[in-house]
């Protein structure tokens, strides 16, 4: 007995790729909105802080708690091979290459990604989006528009925040509370830190997450059901597919950056 139909198969083909379709427009007319965002900077600047200073808080304490985790963990694993003055080098690669942008991104996608979602398909099911059409207003330019570039640039700013405190609290661990000497600490942060390989490519990953995990959230938000149970799944679809959309691409882009 056939459990499924061959119909069945090619319409949830079909729609799966109409659904790629509807994202890959909106995408390119959220691109296409960066020289009107930059115009009404004041609406980009509320969004900045909309996004960035309300997740703040959980950003900054989280990668200080992650410090103190990976401050003692190595400071135990660096000892037993006679490298404990490395452990300023361990903590910082490890926050600046991976997991700043990477947890950041997570936390973002949680907090800033699921407001976002949950206030577009609001908007939605009030039908302000509709207003707005009817009155020959475009709402990706108006309302999209500086939402996604407004996280675009949050990202980057919340993960640097990430890493710094993941940086003190590795500091306050080794230093303060172990022992482990300030000077060799902080000069092999120095010495092995590379500028552009380290850090620069830590900006561009968070970046590339901040990019999309915007765009996954507005794109849940404005394609979900005009109902209350519209919404609600929306926003859990953006926290589910965001989150799975970074791991994935953080296997992609340290493939091709760190790979020799």
């Amino acid at each position: 007995m056939s459990w499924y139909k061959p119909s069945d198969v090619g319409l949830a083909v079909r729609s799966k790729l109409a659904d790629l379709g509807i994202g890959a427009r909106l995408f390119m007319r959220l691109l296409a909105t960066l020289g009107s965002s930059l115009r009404r900077f004041g609406l980009v600047r509320d969004q900045i802080h909309f996004l960035g200073n309300y997740s703040l808080v959980i950003i900054a304490v989280s990668g200080l708690f992650v410090g103190f985790v990976f401050g003692l963990q190595g400071y135990y694993m660096l000892q037993r091979y006679g490298s404990a003055d490395s452990l300023g080098l361990l903590v910082t690669l490890t926050l600046v290459r991976e997991l700043g942008p990477v947890v950041a991104a997570l936390l973002f996608a949680g907090r800033a990604g699921t407001s976002l979602t949950a206030e577009i398909g609001l908007m939605k099911a009030g039908e302000q989006i509709s207003v707005l059409e009817m009155m020959a207003v475009d709402p990706v330019q108006r309302i999209l528009g500086p939402r996604f570039w407004g996280g675009v640039i949050a990202m980057p700013l919340l993960a640097a925040v990430f890493s710094a405190m993941g940086i003190i609290g590795g500091w306050v661990v080794g230093v303060v509370m172990i022992g482990v000497d300030a000077g060799s600490f902080w000069g092999q942060i120095q010495n092995g830190v590379d500028v552009w390989k380290d850090l620069g490519n830590g900006v561009l990953k968070s970046i590339v997450f901040g990019v999309t995990v915007t765009f996954l959230a507005l794109l849940q938000g404005f394609e979900a059901q005009a109902t209350p149970e519209g919404v609600a799944s929306a926003t859990t679809r953006t926290v589910v597919v965001a989150s799975l959309a970074v791991l994935g691409l953080d296997f992609i882009l340290t493939a091709l950056m760190f790979t020799t």
